[in-house]
């Protein structure tokens, strides 16, 4: 459960990123106390920045680079790649059209998922089987785009090893059939400044992303320098802003990673207002369970939170299709 925090952490995980896989990491001093950082993250806030964490900055800024000239596209470019339920939710979306509690948010999109060949999860994967639509102009956007979600797969996989030792388990304990053939969504985001609309008339509501929570295990955030729109809710419902430090995502837990801790780690509400004059790119990696995953309070979760089970089994897919098809105008 988040507490009255008033900011968000800075983690040094250079250590954790160096020893993810050598076998005597907990022994590792430095190690230790980047889990200790990380629990008391999670545990306070659901939120906090990674610093150290192996990234090139060049492929940082290059991602934000392409996705500002992709949205300095006319709109009819950029509707050749227009996200439809027939490209299984996969595509790109107007100011306007990504819904978040009923009201529309004022911000642009591509959405991108890991790719779903047709029966790989019967089903329950039907409603996302498709291919990605990369965008032919920047020519390199897709090169560019798989490279970085490469990264971020390989970064999200050795920090929620961390958050393992964090709650009291093995290493290993979100891999194999947990999320050992993780997932991913991959969002390319642009929030027009207070005085562009892309042409529009100015909106009526001014929030760029309306207050939610990230649907499965973790977000690592991409976020434009200098420009401060990202809020994070404390316990007393004030908004905490999370301004970008250059050289560092900002990342956060969400609703599975939840389940799985027993309620020790919330998935913490969030919303993004640019109240700026410029334009705003972010680019959002959601690192997943296996998409069949079936997720239910960890044994060794329960028994710190008075054995008590707090929340029922959840299978990712479903709750990813119940997200989509409720998500868009």
């Amino acid at each position: 459960m988040a507490t009255d925090f008033k900011s968000i952490p800075i983690i040094d995980i250079s250590p954790l990123v160096a020893k993810c896989d050598d076998p005597k990491r907990v022994q590792d001093p430095d190690v230790l106390e980047v889990v200790g950082q990380l629990d008391q993250a999670c545990r306070e806030a659901g939120f906090f920045y990674v610093k150290g964490h192996g990234i090139p900055d060049s492929l940082i800024k290059d991602v934000k680079n392409v996705t500002r000239k992709f949205f300095d596209l006319p709109y009819e470019e950029k509707l050749k790649i227009k996200l439809s339920a027939a490209a299984g939710y996969r595509g790109y979306q107007r100011i306007g059209e990504n819904i978040t509690k009923g009201i529309p948010d004022m911000h642009e999109a591509i959405d991108c998922y890991r790719e779903v060949t047709p029966g790989m999860y019967g089903a329950l994967g039907k409603i996302i089987e498709g291919v990605n639509q990369w965008p032919h102009d920047p020519p390199y956007f897709k090169v560019l785009m798989e490279e970085y979600i490469s990264f971020c797969t390989d970064l999200s996989r050795k920090i929620m090893r961390g958050i393992a030792l964090a709650l009291g388990g093995s290493a290993d304990e979100f891999e194999g059939e947990r999320a050992g053939d993780a997932f991913w969504v991959l969002r390319v985001i642009g929030y027009p400044g207070v005085s562009n609309t892309n042409g529009q008339n100015a909106p009526e509501n001014d929030i760029g992303c309306g207050a939610h929570t990230d649907y499965g295990l973790m977000t690592l955030v991409n976020q434009d320098d200098g420009i401060t729109a990202l809020q994070v809710r404390n316990l007393s419902g004030e908004w905490i802003s999370a301004p970008p430090i250059p050289g560092t995502f900002v990342c956060n837990i969400g609703d599975m990673l939840k389940i799985w801790s027993n309620g020790m780690y919330d998935s913490t509400l969030h919303r993004v207002i640019n109240t700026s004059p410029k334009y705003r790119a972010c680019v959002a990696y959601f690192y997943e369970p296996n998409f069949d995953a079936a997720v239910e309070p960890l044994d060794i979760c329960k028994e710190k939170t008075g054995g008590i089970k707090k929340f029922g089994k959840a299978v990712y897919g479903e709750h990813l299709a119940s997200k989509l098809e409720t998500n868009f105008v």
